[in-house]
């Protein structure tokens, strides 16, 4: 699922300094520093518990920092309310498909847009997320709740664009997909980021799917960066190999040889 990305510019849309976040005397992330310029995927890999999910959160304004700061287009939102950050044009579908499952997809859509006041261009988004998942327009008037999870995966992402944000935060959307429905679902983030120029920060444990969606990677361990690089760069490491592409095979004793591991070639 190789692409051509859009025009990506040197300058960081989302720049985080140092931020450490903690759950209670918990800390879930240590000094993370990383960026994503505009117009690119970036994707942070990591495995169950390394803290991505938090990453998204603290950088949403869902959880407050302990250290460091957060930059997105330049202005500091460190700790900003999460509905300020949303007007700010930062969009963030979390984990675990949150859809208003009492609402119809149509007005799910339309929360998405409540930050809008231009009624033709909320027209012309909702065409376009209807193009990008036609079962969407199928099941406009039925209740959300109502959808299968890979249709709800759709609506959230479909909600997110509707607030035409310059930055997405996907977390996890192949959690609970069948092979299929994932190829499909990251086949549409990658033409969402090339035919709209919609910068994207996405949190995935497919590895293999998202370095080949995304341009450039970070990979997460225990709450720290510890490498960096494109992705077409990360592919090819062997750590890389061993511990992300082929965890599937190698299952437990594959995690149980990650953790132990303490030196990355």
């Amino acid at each position: 699922m190789t692409h051509n990305p859009p025009a990506v510019a040197d300058t960081p849309v989302l720049k985080l300094m140092n931020v450490e976040s903690a759950y209670g005397p918990i800390k879930a992330i240590r000094g993370v520093s990383l960026q994503v310029r505009r117009g690119e995927i970036a994707t942070v890999l990591g495995a169950n518990g390394a803290g991505k999910t938090t990453i998204l959160k603290t950088i949403s304004g869902i959880i407050d920092p302990r250290k460091g700061s957060i930059e997105f287009k330049g202005d500091d939102i460190t700790a900003r309310d999460p509905a300020h950050i949303v007007q700010q044009g930062l969009s963030h579908v979390p984990e675990g498909r949150e859809v208003f499952p009492l609402l119809t997809v149509h007005d799910n859509l339309l929360m998405g847009a409540y930050t809008r006041s231009d009624r033709d261009g909320i027209e012309r988004d909702m065409e376009a997320v209807y193009r990008y998942f036609p079962i969407l327009k199928e099941r406009a008037v039925q209740d959300a709740g109502l959808l299968s999870g890979g249709q709800q995966q759709m609506l959230s992402i479909s909600r997110a664009l509707m607030a035409a944000p310059d930055l997405i935060l996907l977390d996890e959307p192949s959690l609970g997909l069948s092979p299929k429905l994932t190829r499909e679902i990251f086949e549409i983030v990658v033409r969402i980021n090339r035919e709209r120029g919609t910068t994207i920060l996405l949190v995935e444990q497919n590895a293999n799917m998202a370095l080949n969606a995304a341009d450039y990677g970070y990979v997460l361990e225990n709450g720290r960066i510890v490498m960096e690089d494109t992705c077409a760069h990360l592919r090819e490491k062997d750590d890389i190999k061993e511990f992300y592409l082929g965890m599937k095979e190698a299952g437990v004793r594959g995690e149980r040889r990650w953790k132990k591991k303490k030196h990355w070639r």
